[in-house]
């Protein structure tokens, strides 16, 4: 049998991607992190859902429980997505109740959101859920693999933010160096 004729063998215990630790033990580590993202995301929906919680929810009220009141444009930034997806779920996050958006008098461009006691309220019910899921990923891991791990991940944002601003600046990422536009 060739190797493009071998076939990754069945994970027994399915979601448990045993196969990344003996049939991919090289794989990259792009896909080692999204595979890890998708499980905790996974994990987090199944939580939300028994709520009637969009996961696409978890992040708007994350921010705003930490800073209510923000723009429509600020929370697009913070949350790391396009504004039309923003008000898209911001609308649909009003109509259950959770929050507001205001136009305030000194700026009446600007929309504000704002949680209503029933958004407020959520967090104590959701942050444990959370809390559970980090407390299922990180079972049975030693506190200085999981210090490692952090220090690694902040590492690795931190490259990827410098990179991500070079290649605004005009620096081709693929390469690492100036394109002709920018020279």
């Amino acid at each position: 049998m060739n190797k493009s004729e071998q076939k990754i063998p069945r994970d027994p215990q399915p979601g448990t991607l045993k196969h990344w630790r003996e049939a991919l033990p090289e794989e990259r580590m792009a896909h080692l992190v999204k595979d890890a993202a998708r499980g905790f995301s996974r994990s987090l929906q199944a939580r939300l859902k028994e709520h009637s919680v969009l996961y696409g929810h978890w992040t708007f009220l994350r921010i705003l429980w930490q800073t209510d009141g923000l723009t429509q444009r600020q929370l697009s930034e913070q949350a790391g997505v396009a504004e039309p997806t923003t008000f898209s779920a911001l609308k649909t996050m009003e109509a259950l109740g959770y929050l507001t958006r205001q136009k305030l008098p000194d700026n009446r461009k600007q929309v504000r959101v704002f949680l209503t006691p029933k958004g407020v309220a959520l967090r104590s019910v959701l942050i444990p859920y959370a809390i559970d899921v980090n407390r299922i990923a990180l079972a049975g891991i030693a506190p200085e693999d999981i210090a490692a791990t952090r220090r690694t991940l902040l590492a690795m944002i931190e490259n990827l933010a410098a990179d991500d601003i070079a290649a605004k600046n005009g620096r081709d990422s693929a390469n690492g160096e100036a394109s002709e536009d920018s020279l």
